[in-house]
């Protein structure tokens, strides 16, 4: 007998109310179960699929919560469009070329204005002025000029301003800041965070940057020979360079680089082909040709190192509205850690993952509070069915327990008889009345010879009816009610399942597998005095006992269908009971193919006579042992029913065609009313 333990903590707003029972957990893992028998293919099932409580309580399975994550990705590749990404650099170079434009005819206007204010009060320096107001009209002209045939892309714009010689001081350091603005970003896409500490780097102080490339590529060529040396030198002369979140080692430094590399790969490769191109045309052209080198060497090695698709990720934008590069790089940071959990999920799910690697702080940021509680569960079910008492472990495997098997049990009784229709119990034999035995809740007049278990009720209501009220009440034979009773036969019962490929090829082993436990569950609670027996068969028959039936299946790596082993077994495990009802119930969809002989199985196909004739001494021996045979046949081949009606005409046992689905309802009735018999 198994106690339930129940634990009680006072309430403090955290714990789960309305979270899945272990109860409805089991039951939704039932028919998974009984259909392969293996319970943790059952468990990773259920938690890709999820279930609904007996409180219509949804928890969702991984695959939904894969889907609303991919909904999540869908939402922003649908919102933003990554080609206004060269919005902000065309909108700054635009102002740059305006401020240009406005401070030359600026310089100019002053320019004039002095030329006449010396012009009115000394005359005679005049040729001198002139010849430097020509100078300056002239070079104005030009940087016009210049300005108007500037190449339409942004990129060649950029490109071609940076020999340029501006005429506005303004001017120039606005386009000194567009500069640190894209080489902060050509930086920012390798070491995120170094955007700051390389501010203001303009091509004079480009060597001090070529010089740490340098050093970072000497560095990793000598940790891919497992020389760890020039790590602490490195990072001694760079460490600041990486705020506050500084490597401890050459793995982790690698780890940080690849992550920001594919970060900006993947945005390259989400744009379209022109704006890829005038993009990197642009961060190119704002590099030194010695730094170029030396971040093409360590593009180089990160791709060497980190082979296959890695660096080819893409992105199928859609959206339009606008976005910045800084935020572009951010959510492709997000995007890729939405696929990294995608791929945990997927991994969760599948033979050989572990649920509880799930980063359920990345659940909760990208599908939120509810989901990360929802995936909290599926990470606790195993636990909790083991904490119930349903569950247990074995080394590496998870197994059912007795009270697992039990519970399953009940289910498939309940689904059996949930299919049963109302008018089917009439179609059977009525209960029988007779002497001994359960009350059936009805009384019949005395008659000599029944016991005198007296109903006194009516008995009392009777003399009352005949001579109305009064004492004292005087009693007449005529009276007399008895209780009626059903007289309870003693069943033993052998379960023949046959196991052969047939039956799982065409979908009828798993219907008779439910059927079998339901009916041991229902004997076991309703007729626990009743034995009950499971013999499987395929080309040899087998005991099973009850516990172990839900890890059995059928046999796909030989053929064969047994029946005379399969009888033989049953009539010696009924051979122990020698009062009573007792009966063989077989299940099958074929005709007998095998037969024991010297001690071996011999398979022949179509059947051989001897395997037929085998058969048919087997089943006299269980007719002179007093052994009713009942066959459900879930196939009406001409050789099944022909074999059967022999084995009928022997026995005097009972025949009947099923399908699959409508199996329980012939066994589990027939059962219970042929367990009642006539006592006269």
């Amino acid at each position: 007998m198994s106690l339930d333990i129940f634990r009680y903590s006072r309430w403090d707003g955290s714990q789960e109310v309305f979270g899945p029972e272990a109860e409805d957990i089991l039951g939704a893992m039932a028919d998974n179960i009984i259909d392969n028998g293996n319970v943790e293919m059952a468990l990773r099932d259920l938690m890709r699929k999820g279930l609904d409580d007996s409180l219509g309580n949804r928890m969702m399975g991984l695959q939904e919560i894969m889907e609303n994550l991919r909904d999540r990705k869908r939402q922003e590749l649908e919102k933003y469009d990554l080609d206004s990404l060269m919005d902000e650099m065309s909108q700054k170079l635009n102002e740059v070329l305006k401020s240009e434009r406005q401070g030359i005819e600026e310089r100019l206007q002053e320019a004039r204005q002095q030329h006449k204010d010396v012009a009115g009060s000394s005359p005679d320096g005049m040729n001198s002025l002139d010849n430097l107001m020509d100078v300056l009209e002239q070079r104005a002209n030009n940087n016009k000029e210049f300005l108007n045939n500037l190449p339409d892309n942004t990129a060649g714009a950029i490109q071609e301003l940076q020999d340029y010689e501006f005429m506005d001081s303004e001017s120039h350091s606005q386009f000194q800041e567009l500069m640190d603005l894209i080489r902060g970003r050509m930086i920012d896409n390798v070491f995120e965070g170094m955007r700051d500490q390389l501010r203001d780097m303009g091509k004079e102080n480009m060597q001090s940057l070529s010089d740490m490339l340098n050093k970072l590529n000497e560095m990793l060529w000598d940790s891919a020979d497992n020389n760890n040396s020039k790590f602490q030198e490195f990072m001694e002369n760079y460490s600041d360079m990486f705020g506050n979140d500084k490597p401890s080692n050459v793995d982790e430094l690698i780890d940080m680089l690849r992550n920001r590399m594919t970060q900006a790969q993947s945005l390259l490769n989400s744009m379209s082909p022109e704006m890829r191109r005038e993009l990197t045309d642009i961060m190119n052209s704002s590099m030194s040709p010695e730094a170029m080198e030396a971040m093409q060497n360590f593009t180089e090695f990160m791709e060497q190192i980190f082979r296959g698709n890695e660096f080819r990720n893409s992105y199928p934008f859609s959206g339009r509205e606008s976005i910045t590069y800084d935020k572009a790089m951010d959510l492709m940071g997000e995007l890729r850690n939405m696929d990294d959990l995608e791929r945990q999920i997927q991994d969760a799910g599948r033979r050989g993952g572990n649920i509880q690697d799930l980063d359920l702080s990345r659940i909760e940021e990208f599908l939120g509070e509810d989901t990360r509680r929802n995936v909290e569960h599926l990470q606790e079910i195993s636990k909790m069915l083991e904490e119930m008492g349903y569950l247990s472990q074995d080394g590496d495997v998870l197994k059912l327990t007795p009270k697992g098997v039990r519970k399953i049990g009940l289910k498939a009784l309940k689904d059996v008889f949930s299919q049963l229709k109302l008018n089917l119990l009439g179609q059977h034999a009525v209960y029988l009345r007779g002497r001994g035995g359960e009350y059936s809740g009805e009384t019949k007049a005395y008659e000599f010879g029944d016991p005198f278990d007296i109903h006194l009720e009516r008995t009392l209501s009777n003399a009352v009816m005949r001579n109305g009220a009064g004492i004292p009440l005087k009693l007449a034979p005529e009276d007399f009610e008895i209780h009626h009773t059903e007289h309870m036969a003693r069943a033993s019962t052998v379960l023949l399942l046959d196991q052969s490929r047939s039956m799982g090829y065409y979908g009828s082993f798993v219907a008779a597998k439910k059927v079998a436990m339901a009916l041991s569950s229902l004997i076991r609670i309703q007729y626990p005095r009743d034995r009950f027996y499971i013999v499987g068969f395929s080309d040899y028959a087998i005991q099973i006992e009850e516990d172990d039936l839900t890890t059995v299946s059928w046999n796909d790596w030989v053929s064969g269908t047994n029946m005379h082993h399969a009888f033989m077994i049953a009539r010696n495990l009924l051979a122990k009971d020698k009062s009573g009802t007792r009966q063989i119930l077989m299940i099958t969809d074929g005709e007998p193919t095998s037969h024991i002989q010297d001690g071996r199985s011999a398979f022949r196909y179509p059947p051989s006579y001897k395997t037929i004739q085998e058969t048919l001494k087997e089943v006299r021996r269980c007719t002179q042992d007093g052994i009713v045979i009942n066959t459900f046949m879930l196939e009406n081949n001409a050789y099944l029913v022909n074999f059967v009606d022999k084995m009928m005409k022997i026995n005097k046992g009972r025949a009947f065609y099923s399908t699959p689905e409508k199996l329980g309802e012939y066994i589990l009735v027939d059962y219970v009313s042929s367990r009642k018999s006539r006592v006269h």
